[in-house]
């Protein structure tokens, strides 16, 4: 029987307790790291693909970053990090949408996903995702997907592993690689998660 990711994640987020997720961190250094590197202004637009209710738009905000967005399929994982930022959820743009049906009206000069992009295992659906990517995104690119050596499944789903040389070559025709590397990621149960981050840069970025 085919899942319907929508009412997938939807459940996830009403049933389940960060503590209760692998994918949950109490401080996102790794993408942060990533996001300083860049140098971006605070104007800077920033998007944060599957970003359900990670923290990571908080230290954004504490940083001083004054547009960004979030986007996920489940409204229930937004709604909970409205709830926890209470009167700075004002300063966020959320978005509530499958990555794939993401039909955006402007472009980012920041785009980051440690969420969505390891659930698409069709070469359709990462066509399709690269076609909005290429769209939207006006210099800068992070992806952190679960590595050769990580998990092949989350959340009861089927994931697509990447390496650094699979994941360049699924982007390199509008991208170009800035650096990867691969992180043990210590979920809340105290296992090991190993994933890969890497950065890109838009092909046509002087």
């Amino acid at each position: 029987m085919k899942t319907n990711p929508k009412k997938h994640w939807e459940n996830v987020y009403e049933t389940k307790s960060p503590d209760d997720v692998g994918w949950t961190q109490k401080v996102p250094e790794t993408s942060l790291k990533f996001i300083h590197s860049f140098n971006l202004p605070k104007e800077a637009k920033i998007i944060d693909i599957g970003g359900g209710d990670s923290k990571l738009a908080d230290y954004l905000l504490d940083e001083g970053f004054k547009n960004i967005t979030v986007l996920d399929i489940s409204e229930k994982a937004l709604q909970r990090a409205r709830m926890r930022l209470g009167k700075k959820a004002k300063k966020v743009k959320w978005i509530v949408s499958d990555i794939l049906e993401f039909q955006p009206d402007e472009t980012y000069e920041l785009w980051h996903d440690r969420a969505a992009f390891h659930f698409l295992t069709q070469e359709i659906q990462i066509a399709k995702y690269l076609t909005i990517a290429k769209k939207t995104v006006s210099k800068y690119m992070v992806l952190a997907t679960f590595s050769k050596e990580g998990p092949e499944k989350c959340s009861g789903l089927t994931v697509k592993q990447y390496n650094e040389e699979l994941m360049y070559s699924k982007f390199k025709n509008d991208f170009d690689k800035i650096r990867c590397l691969k992180e043990d990621h210590i979920t809340p149960a105290k296992s090991v998660q190993k994933y890969l981050f890497c950065s890109f840069k838009k092909s046509n970025q002087n």
